[in-house]
């Protein structure tokens, strides 16, 4: 659906990971931090529909930047989801910070966002 999108309003797309121009990195970043803000506030003063409606945008807007960069955004969450799986401790115990995030244990593996994007075709910066 994004892609669609971009293809519809000429907005930059690629296939392969990329690094991009400062300026169109910076306006990405400004479009990202514009949602996010939006959903600070609206999930605070609600209701709960336009918090739905402020969430849904940060996802298309950061969708829309990992397609300006080439990136299969869902083979990183996934590598994400991986990583954060292992907080969990073999005897199923989590370990929590007092507010309720959820802390890494021995266990945890790190995600390696890196090959990730190296088998979508990114060589980086070092190759």
């Amino acid at each position: 659906m994004v892609r669609a999108f971009h293809r519809a309003f000429g907005l930059a797309t690629r296939s392969t990971p990329a690094e991009v121009s400062p300026a169109l990195a910076a306006h990405r970043g400004e479009l990202l931090a514009e949602e996010a803000a939006e959903v600070a506030e609206v999930s605070v003063t609600g209701p709960l529909d336009r918090l739905a409606h402020e969430l849904a945008d940060v996802v298309y807007v950061a969708y829309g930047t990992a397609l300006v960069h080439g990136i299969d955004l869902d083979q990183v969450i996934a590598e994400i989801h991986r990583s954060n799986m292992t907080k969990l401790g073999p005897d199923g115990q989590v370990s929590r910070r007092a507010d309720g995030k959820v802390l890494k244990g021995e266990h945890y593996r790190a995600p390696d966002v890196t090959a990730v994007l190296r088998g979508q075709g990114w060589r980086g910066a070092d190759t």
